[in-house]
């Protein structure tokens, strides 16, 4: 952080889309020691996992709604400066955008994107 403030590139995150969670979930808390938090997601929970300090980590969470389209992967979300300026060159590259931010895109908007070879990230506006 400069100033208080995310720089651009920076990794913000990380979530992993599989199912069976609550497997998985217990698998990180045995083998990482992380412990979990529900966070309900109305008729499911997903999970927040949280280091030794009690500081959020990563989340593990369910092929469901946003995430229903992606294969099981650690999504990492990575701050950018002008969100629509980077889907853009995404797609000038050959990426593709799985998830579409919400209009209006404001601080904390994000997007889902694929690289040309095959890799998933997430990309978040600061």
């Amino acid at each position: 952080m400069e100033d208080g403030k995310t720089i651009p590139g920076t990794i913000l995150s990380a979530d992993l889309t599989v199912a069976r969670t609550e497997q998985v979930r217990d698998f990180y808390e045995q083998v990482v020691g992380w412990k979990h938090t529900g966070l309900s997601m109305g008729s499911y929970d997903d999970y927040v996992m949280a280091g030794a300090d009690g500081e959020p980590v990563a989340g593990i969470c369910h092929p469901e709604g946003e995430n229903a389209a992606l294969p099981p992967v650690w999504l990492v979300y990575f701050s950018v400066e002008d969100l629509q300026a980077s889907l853009e060159a995404c797609r000038k590259l050959g990426g593709k955008v799985h998830y579409e931010p919400q209009a209006p895109i404001s601080p904390n908007s994000y997007a889902v994107i694929e690289y040309p070879q095959g890799a998933y990230c997430a990309i978040a506006q600061i």
